[in-house]
């Protein structure tokens, strides 16, 4: 079993986080979709800054190496990058609303070994400290079976539509936790 490290993401770390993504988004997610459709998920994948204000993304390391990502939130948003147009800061309520996992990537190299699992668990546990019973989540094509092995209930399969009328399915997803 690998040893992985966490610490919260800040502001500086932003470059190396987006140029994971975009390597997580090509290399794991591209083969699965159509061009048109990989261009819409860089339209609703990307990194929400909020995220690293609130405190709640986590960056895994293997020694000194940045190999994945991810976070959790108790805000209304449920995906989307700065540039998605979903956005919404309202706090959720823990008494009747799900917590929401993020943005979560991997570097290619580390896929299958634990650093998704790693991010769900300390977003779960994070949610359930501060009450919340259910978390929810965005699925994108490659990462469905990893949700699914964690627990997740698929709920409702979203066809995305940018606002330049290409798409991409999603499904919407919810465990209790």
């Amino acid at each position: 079993m690998n040893e992985f490290t966490h610490r919260i993401a800040t502001f500086n770390d932003i470059p190396v986080i987006e140029k994971l993504m975009k390597l997580s988004i090509d290399q794991l997610l591209g083969p699965l979709l159509t061009t048109d459709q990989l261009e819409a998920s860089f339209d609703s994948m990307g990194l929400d800054d909020q995220l690293i204000k609130d405190g709640t993304y986590f960056m895994i390391f293997s020694k000194d190496i940045f190999i994945g990502c991810g976070g959790w939130s108790n805000r209304e948003t449920l995906f989307g990058g700065n540039h998605t147009p979903n956005r919404d800061d309202q706090f959720l309520d823990p008494k009747k609303d799900s917590a929401r996992i993020r943005a979560m990537y991997t570097h290619p190299d580390w896929i299958r070994k634990g650093v998704g699992s790693l991010v769900m668990s300390l977003g779960e546990e994070a949610a359930k400290n501060l009450g919340f019973r259910k978390c929810e989540l965005m699925a994108t094509q490659s990462g469905i079976l990893l949700y699914e092995t964690q627990g997740y209930k698929r709920i409702e399969n979203v066809l995305y539509k940018t606002n330049s009328g290409k798409t991409v399915p999603m499904v919407r997803m919810e465990k209790e936790i």
